[in-house]
């Protein structure tokens, strides 16, 4: 069974850090590219970072660039979002995603951040 799990989610200021965690299982992870996308309220979900399968290639959403810091760790089935210099406008619902081609795609069940003072 395939599970993808979100975690480190929360409240934090502005200007803070925050690192949010993706734990998988139940598929071959070194072998999948992954993802974190987020979703603002009224807002559609929209692409934030990307790391390959091996972690050598990553991308990252204009407005992140510089902040964030997308990771995997291969033998611990996880991926990893660094944010740095968090802003108000970073508040969203955090998805991590598993993609290997057009038909195979996987996701979390999301983790809430939001940046408020």
């Amino acid at each position: 069974q395939v599970q993808l799990v979100e975690s480190g989610g929360g409240l934090v200021q502005p200007g803070g850090s925050l690192r949010i965690s993706c734990a998988a299982s139940g598929f071959t992870f070194s072998t999948y590219g992954m993802n974190w996308y987020r979703q603002a309220p009224g807002k559609e979900r929209e692409l934030v970072a990307a790391i390959s399968s091996v972690g050598d290639l990553t991308n990252y959403l204009d407005s992140v660039k510089g902040r964030f810091t997308i990771s995997r760790d291969n033998a611990k089935n996880t991926v990893y979002l660094q944010m740095n210099s968090l802003k108000p406008e970073d508040t969203a619902v955090y998805y991590c995603n598993a993609r290997r081609g057009p038909r195979t795609d996987y996701w979390g069940q999301g983790t809430q951040v939001t940046v408020s003072s």
